[in-house]
């Protein structure tokens, strides 16, 4: 099958990760993908396929939305006509093109599949922060207008509906990750950071990420010297907070590790992953400490607390992050057969529901569902 896919190749965030794994593995299973994304001047994340390329001029971009030119829309339609895809799939960019698109495939005749990545509260919470809310509100009008919307969990689905979009619509596919790749396995990580045990935290500092009440719950449980936290990731919060939370503490600024190798090093040397955001999709971050065989704590946010329910892991509630932490800490640093025991349990719940190879399975039948339904003249198919 021939697949036009539409997203993001840098900054490193998650909807970059996701775009990176999904057409790699398409490619595996033998499709043809171009990659439309918007251009940078700065290097490329590793680990991405060989595939045809094109540049979608931007003015500004970010990890959380991205501005484009408005030679944009012409430099997509005039490529996706050219390139005549089976079907497009559009990774939301939080970009005005994620509006236009589905006027664009339908004047080209082309299906047109989304990727949903806005995080949201937990089950049964309001939406955290009103940047979210304004988000689902905004891009539901325009959902309806694609062929199908793909997101991570049932409540999300749920939450879309609430809002007018189609449930039969809405395919939950939830993120994979790659079970070979991440995996347990030897790492010197320990010996570098001169540490018996090690937590990680990975992802952006930033306000939704709530990295803060963690820091604060480690210099709290004042922790035994050999025991280090590492803090992997950048954002508009570090220059405040690495002041004040650093190596006195057992406390480690990593920054952001662009190679993957690296970042599996970490992962397969550590013994704790924790992440306390107050919105998540449903975190890869999450997934590959997982596969990982880490033990992990997460607040029920997203499809987060889905992924470790029934004993796959322990599950923060957001109100409460800093004291259950302040409790948590002490405890996996003092019983290293509690992170064995959730670290197999959590590899296991992965292997089960959450490999990447499921993933791109569900979305293959996905794409034979769109077709059926809506069949082109054209040549590639499955």
């Amino acid at each position: 099958m021939r697949i036009a896919w539409i997203g993001k190749k840098s900054p490193f965030c998650g909807n970059v990760t996701y775009s990176r794994e999904i057409t790699n593995a398409l490619l595996d299973r033998g499709h043809e993908v171009s990659f439309l994304h918007f251009a940078q001047e700065e290097s490329e994340p590793d680990n991405w396929p060989k595939f045809q390329e094109v540049p979608l001029p931007f003015i500004y971009k970010s990890q959380v939305y991205t501005i484009p030119t408005f030679k944009a829309t012409k430099v997509l339609t005039d490529s996706l006509r050219e390139i005549q895809p089976d079907i497009v799939h559009a990774s939301l960019t939080l970009s005005p093109l994620d509006f236009i698109l589905p006027e664009i495939c339908e004047q080209l005749n082309l299906p047109l599949i989304a990727t949903f990545h806005t995080p949201f509260a937990g089950k049964g919470a309001k939406l955290i922060s009103g940047t979210q809310l304004l988000a689902y509100q905004l891009y539901a009008p325009f959902l309806v207008n694609y062929d199908r919307v793909i997101v991570f969990s049932q409540i999300q689905r749920e939450l879309l509906a609430r809002m007018g979009v189609r449930e039969e619509n809405v395919a939950v596919i939830p993120n994979g990750v790659d079970t070979t790749k991440y995996s347990p396995g030897p790492s010197q990580i320990k010996a570098e950071f001169q540490a018996e045990r090690l937590f990680v935290y990975q992802g952006r500092i930033a306000p939704e990420k709530n990295v803060e009440p963690l820091l604060r719950a480690w210099k709290q449980s004042a922790m035994e010297p050999d025991s280090k936290l590492l803090i992997v990731g950048d954002g508009p919060l570090k220059p405040s907070l690495q002041p004040f939370y650093g190596a006195d503490e057992g406390i480690v600024w990593l920054g952001f590790i662009a190679d993957e190798n690296r970042r599996i090093e970490i992962l397969r040397g550590a013994d704790v992953f924790i992440l306390p955001s107050l919105v998540e999709g449903l975190s890869l971050s999450l997934l590959e400490a997982m596969a990982s065989g880490l033990a992990c704590l997460a607040t029920d946010v997203g499809a987060d607390g889905e992924v470790l329910e029934k004993g796959a892991g322990v599950v923060l509630n957001t109100k409460t992050v800093r004291s259950q932490l302040r409790t948590l800490l002490p405890l996996f640093q003092d019983h290293p057969e509690l992170t064995t025991v959730l670290g197999q349990k959590a590899r296991k719940r992965v292997l089960e529901r959450y490999t990447l190879s499921k993933n791109i399975t569900h979305l293959e039948q996905l794409y034979r569902e769109v077709l059926l339904q809506r069949p082109l003249p054209l040549s590639h198919r499955l």
